[in-house]
């Protein structure tokens, strides 16, 4: 295989292999905020015998969201770093350096950059926001057991 060859074959690798994985990312992404929030807005605290089994289920899937956040900026980075690899390969093999060709080759390799950053970033409040619905639902539960507690004493 010729390196023009690989070198092609990279270009189509960070469009569609590199922005493909981002907007997977996303989706998943999406999902599971919708499918959490469902899922949070129909928990019955009394039905859970003990505070952790509830944690561990509240907490479900909220381990994949925290991932995408954190490794979607890498994932752009890498597809910037082939994408910059590609463009500096494009300018030694031309007699005659055009400075359109350079821009416009960096440009397209810092959109994976961008593309990371745009999927991290709501990846990373989405986290957060279902993390907080989780401490505000163990709350609830932990009052719950408290006053089931006192009325045992009471009674």
């Amino acid at each position: 295989m010729q390196i023009e060859e690989i070198m092609k074959l990279a270009e189509k690798w960070i469009d569609y292999g590199v922005i493909g994985i981002l907007v997977l990312m996303s989706i998943v992404t999406l999902w599971l905020f919708i499918e959490r929030m469902m899922f949070y807005s129909s928990v019955k605290i009394e039905k859970f015998d003990h505070r952790d089994t509830l944690d561990a289920v509240l907490t479900e899937n909220l381990t994949t969201i925290s991932t995408i956040g954190s490794n979607a900026p890498y994932v752009g980075l890498l597809g910037t770093v082939l994408g910059i690899m590609i463009t500096f390969y494009s300018m030694g093999n031309v007699e005659q350096i055009d400075p359109k060709a350079i821009m416009s080759g960096l440009a397209l390799a810092l959109k994976a950059t961008a593309m990371g950053l745009v999927v991290a970033i709501p990846a990373t409040i989405v986290y957060n926001a279902l993390m907080r619905k989780v401490d505000i639902i163990i709350t609830r539960y932990d009052r719950y057991v408290e006053v089931i507690e006192k009325r045992e004493v009471d009674a």
